[in-house]
Formats: C-alpha cells, sequence, structure tokens
C-alpha cells in the first residue's frame, strides 16, 4: 500500500494499483473543495502505457485488451501432437524415468495420481479465510504486465466485486506456510522426484525453499506471456474451476536460442513469440484437469474464464543439463532473484553430495566441475559395476 501526502491534511490510504492511474490526487478532505481525484486519460487500449498520445501508431502490446482477444482469434498446431492424455495411475517416477519425461502429460483420471485438492466448490474466500487477508501479496496488472502488491484481503474484494476496473492476476501466492496446505498434497511425482523433498537436509544454513505449493487465482482475460519456469523446473498445474489456455513450445536448442534474444530484445512486448518458431501448440486445461509441464518448455497462459487453480515446481534427476542450462539462461539474463528459484545453486550441490556418497561404493566415477563453480557446466560420468568393466 502507498501513502499519498496532502499539503493541507494528513496521510490518506490509497491502493498501488490504483495510483498509477491517478493524474491529480486530492484527498478526502480537500475533494469537498477540489472534487474528486482527476484520472489519466486512456487514448488507447492496445500499450502498456494507455497514456500514450499516438494511438494506434505503435504495435500491439502484450497482456492488452486488444492482443487478448487477436489472441484468442488467432491459429495454433493441435496440442495432441505433444501432450499425452494419461490416467493418474499411470504417471509414475517409473514411467517418467524409462520415458525420460519429455512431453506434457494431461491427466483426467485422477485416481492414482495422489493428488489431493479441496472440492470444486472452494472459492475466494475460502482462501482468504485460510491463508489470512492481512497477507501482503504479488499481482499482475496484466493490461500493464508490471507487477503491485496488495493485501489478499483487497484481491478477494476485488475479485468478488461487481466492477473490475482492470485485470489483475495472482500467480505466485505460496501457501505451505499458511493453513491451507494442508488441504493439498501434491501428485506423487512431484513428491516422490523433487530434489528439495529428498536431499535438502534438516540442518541446511539455508532455509528450504517453498515452491510446491501454489494457488492461482485469475479473472477472464488473465494472459501471462511466454516463459520457462525458474531455473528449469517442471510444474504441475490443476484447474480446481474454471479453465485456462496454454500456449506450449518445445525446448530444442534453436527455440531456446530464440527465447533467449527475444527475452532480452528491446521491444518484447510487441512480438509474440509464438510467431518466431516453428510450431507453438495451444492446449486448452478445463476443470478438473491435471497439466505436468517438463523441463525447459516455453510456454504462455491464458485465463480464458474466471479460475482458480493449484500448481507447483520441481526439480529432479530428469533432464538435468537442461535444468542447468536454464539457470545458465537466467544469469545471462539478469534475471531478478525474486524470479529465480530459491538457493538454487545450494541444491546442486546437496544432490552432488549425496551422489557423492552414492557413487563411494561403486567401482570408479568421474565427477569435475568446469570452472570450479557447479554454477557452471557440470559433468558426472556415473558409475559402471564391475561386470560391466569386465565385458567392456
Amino acid at each position: 500500500v502507498l501513502k499519498f501526502y496532502c499539503s493541507i491534511c494528513d496521510c490518506v490510504h490509497v491502493e498501488e494499483h490504483h495510483a498509477v492511474d491517478i493524474d491529480v490526487y486530492h484527498c478526502p478532505n480537500c475533494d469537498v473543495l477540489h472534487g474528486p481525484s482527476l484520472m489519466k486519460r486512456r487514448n488507447n487500449w492496445h500499450r502498456h502505457d494507455y497514456t500514450e498520445p499516438d494511438d494506434g501508431a505503435k504495435p500491439v502490446q502484450a497482456g492488452t485488451p486488444v492482443f487478448v482477444k487477436e489472441l484468442q482469434s488467432r491459429t495454433f498446431s493441435s496440442c495432441e501432437e505433444v501432450v499425452m492424455r494419461m490416467r493418474g495411475v499411470q504417471v509414475t517416477p517409473k514411467y517418467l524415468e524409462r520415458s525420460g519425461f519429455r512431453h506434457p502429460i494431461a491427466v483426467t483420471e485422477m485416481e492414482g495420481l495422489g493428488l489431493k485438492l479441496p472440492p470444486p466448490t472452494f472459492g475466494v474466500r475460502d482462501v482468504e479465510q485460510y491463508v489470512g487477508g492481512d497477507k501482503v501479496i504479488d499481482v499482475i496488472d496484466v493490461a500493464r504486465q508490471a507487477d503491485t502488491k496488495m493485501k489478499l484481503s483487497q484481491f478477494i474484494k476485488y475479485f468478488t466485486g461487481p466492477h473490475r476496473p482492470k485485470v489483475l492476476n495472482l500467480i505466485s501466492l505460496e501457501f505451505s506456510d499458511t493453513k491451507m496446505s494442508k488441504l493439498v498434497e501434491v501428485p506423487d511425482v512431484a513428491q516422490k522426484m523433487s530434489w528439495v523433498e529428498n536431499y535438502w537436509p534438516d540442518d541446511s544454513f539455508f532455509p528450504k525453499p517453498f515452491v510446491q505449493k501454489y494457488c492461482l487465482m485469475g479473472v477472464k482475460d488473465s494472459y501471462t506471456d511466454f516463459h520457462i519456469d525458474f531455473g528449469g523446473t517442471s510444474v504441475w498445474y490443476h484447474v480446481l474451476w474454471g479453465e485456462k489456455v496454454f500456449y506450449l513450445i518445445r525446448p530444442t536448442p534453436a527455440n531456446l536460442a530464440l527465447y533467449e534474444a527475444w527475452s532480452s530484445s528491446p521491444n518484447q512486448s510487441e512480438v509474440f513469440f509464438g510467431d518466431k518458431v516453428d510450431k507453438c501448440y495451444k492446449c486448452v486445461v478445463p476443470q478438473g484437469t491435471t497439466l505436468l509441464i517438463p523441463t525447459g518448455w516455453i510456454h504462455a497462459v491464458l485465463t480464458s474464464q474466471d479460475c482458480m487453480a493449484f500448481g507447483g515446481n520441481f526439480l529432479h534427476n530428469l533432464n538435468i543439463g537442461m535444468q542447468l542450462r536454464c539457470y545458465e539462461m537466467e544469469r545471462r539474463l539478469k534475471t531478478p532473484d525474486l524470479f529465480k528459484f530459491p538457493y538454487f545453486e545450494a541444491i546442486c550441490w546437496y544432490v552432488g553430495k549425496n551422489l557423492l556418497e552414492t557413487l563411494k561404493g561403486c567401482d570408479y566415477f568421474i565427477f569435475f566441475f568446469r570452472g570450479g563453480r557447479f554454477h557452471k557446466w557440470c559433468s558426472c560420468f556415473v558409475s559402471l559395476t564391475s561386470n560391466k568393466k569386465k565385458n567392456s
């Protein structure tokens, strides 16, 4: 919450996401004489700075009402080419290890997945009850593609109110340390394969990263532009009610190079990344469906109707090279710490320590670090048994 001061009277509170729209501010005592605060005039609906004078002269920017309307009219490749449809009981660590977890997985039959969630009647007011209305959260002003802070109670009031002057999207409410945590159990594969759950020591000098339980609440037309989840983590999403639309792009070397160049370009918001690659796949995730996205997949998300979803991120032993490649990209792009996996290097060292202990009983191994630091490319050649050595 921002505090604004008037020269005539004491300070008053104004919500941060409203502050950017105010042109001339009048406090409650002053507006008796001077009238209500004057808001900035909206000159266009296709730019983040909607007060720009040259309406229509500049390209459409991501997240704006014009962009969302154009996005919904676009044609995309069918996700059936890349998304695997499976039953929950089939999605096991053993299966992912055998298949390599290279493609997104959509699950509609939850039995056997190990996912526990509240019933579909669970609403945004219930979230406020379990998490607490005073919790300060990061919310995205979608039309501006900018972060703003507000109390959860303020967001719930906005979500349930009859008037929504702007589109706000909440995607970063991690609730592992709240009463709501007991209502959610993550899928078995995310729990059993997670580096943090398996290798993070209880006596660690660093606080344990909490990235496994997120509650996402978005109103219709919320949009998150193309990104790779932090640290190259894999991610699971479950739509409790409403609907999400994912735009998926394979993490090929060519696509990753294009993505890095696009991410660092000054006109990133004016270029739809899906147009820069050979194929972008559209995947509609309706109520009751769980989507698992593997390491490195580039994706954007549109909330096509008011929606509540749950999700979480996890690092794992599959595709370690891709995880490290994504982390290196974040470093080159100078990604702020707020948007990076907490203590990524620490968890890599803990995994390396566990691997070292595992390999002590093997015949030989080679484990080296290039440049002397783990965040540089790390190569590891794991064991050969005595029989394999004799046969080689």
